[in-house]
């Protein structure tokens, strides 16, 4: 098993006696009193070596400044190439990024939010997909030692009322802001029995309404159809016509900017115009 090494460049001497010129550089982008003691170089190529000042920013305890030097091939002057800020082996450190499909918590969707789903998301399967297990048919019976007492029509049509008019029901701003109804969402699942039509358990972990009953026309911006909508200006929205609303006007009566009509002219009954 051959393994690779790191290239080794010998040190060019100009560019490792230029400590000042790699000082002043770091001074030209740092707060005054911030670049503190030289801490020593490292040869980066043929003739490139970077030096190291540390930090003394109390902010950045750990840091060091970075400041890389070259020259030319038989070139006598050494010129700063590059300098940066970059930690040291005991330099605290921001925690790593975390995609924010991956911050997400359930109970953070709020209204008009989209919570896009991935192709691959292993909670949904094609809409042909069928098994045994997923059966949702009725599957209680009250023979023997069932329930004393069932539902009954009037209660099953009351819980329906209170349902549908409620806070799962589709007049609520978390329904009217969302894409789509729950009845074409992969997460909803239908009720069994004469409810199925138009109930169902919603089974997305990030949804605000997981694990409850929802109408079918209900929703919210967990849609599992959901894409992520273009951010766009002013320039990109669609210009709203409103046809449905009419201004009364008299007939004949002087347009705006035109000479005012005399007293003594009637008017006639206002008409409205649409």
């Amino acid at each position: 098993m051959s393994r690779t090494r790191s290239r080794t460049f010998a040190v060019d001497q100009a560019c490792a006696a230029a400590v000042e010129p790699a000082r002043a550089a770091a001074e030209a982008i740092a707060r005054p009193g911030e670049v503190g003691e030289h801490l020593g170089f490292e040869a980066e190529g043929e003739r490139v070596v970077t030096h190291y000042f540390a930090c003394l920013d109390r902010a950045y305890r750990g840091w060091r400044w970075a400041v890389t030097v070259a020259r030319a091939s038989r070139a006598r002057n050494v010129t700063v190439s590059e300098t940066a800020l970059l930690p040291g082996t005991d330099a605290l450190l921001p925690p790593a990024w975390v995609p924010w499909s991956e911050r997400l918590l359930p109970g953070d969707l709020g209204v008009g939010d989209l919570l896009p789903t991935s192709d691959d998301d292993d909670r949904l399967a094609p809409g042909y997909t069928a098994t045994d297990d997923d059966s949702d048919q009725q599957m209680i019976f009250e023979y023997g030692l069932g329930r004393a007492r069932v539902l009954s029509a009037v209660g099953r049509d009351r819980a329906v009322h209170r349902w549908h008019a409620g806070d799962s029901g589709p007049h609520t701003p978390l329904a009217h802001a969302a894409p789509a109804q729950c009845s074409t969402c992969g997460f909803y699942w239908p009720l069994a029995g004469s409810l199925r039509l138009g109930f169902g358990v919603c089974a997305n972990e990030f949804a605000p309404d997981d694990g409850k009953v929802v109408s079918a026309d209900h929703g919210c911006g967990a849609h599992s159809e959901a894409v992520a909508t273009p951010q766009g200006g002013v320039e990109h929205a669609v210009p709203i016509l409103d046809d449905l609303g009419y201004d009364l006007m008299e007939e004949g009566a002087p347009e705006a900017g035109s000479v005012a009509a005399s007293d003594g002219e009637e008017g006639s009954e206002p008409l409205g115009h649409s």
